[in-house]
């Protein structure tokens, strides 16, 4: 199961993801965030993965590019706090 919601306020907008985010969901994510870029009229955008239970490798991957483009995180639990530490400090290159 997977559902996303969007809340605003005159603050910030939030994309509420709450179970399985998964490699199936990826392109109702994309779409959800394409169109909250579009809503957000400058203000911040966060993802809000509190109530997520799982993250597929392509769902980590479009997280990781929504970032890149400006989105911040909220979560709680060690797993998901893990996730997004994965997502916004990737490694360093070796060398």
């Amino acid at each position: 199961m997977f559902r996303l919601t969007e809340h605003a306020d005159a603050e910030r907008l939030v994309l509420k993801l709450e179970g399985r985010c998964s490699a199936e969901v990826v392109d109702a994510l994309v779409a959800s965030w394409l169109a909250a870029r579009l809503r957000a009229a400058g203000r911040p955008i966060w993802i809000d993965l509190s109530d997520v239970l799982l993250v597929d490798q392509a769902a980590r991957e479009q997280l990781a590019r929504m970032h890149l483009s400006g989105a911040c995180f909220v979560s709680r639990g060690c797993l998901m706090r893990e996730v997004v530490r994965e997502i916004t400090c990737p490694p360093a290159p070796a060398k």
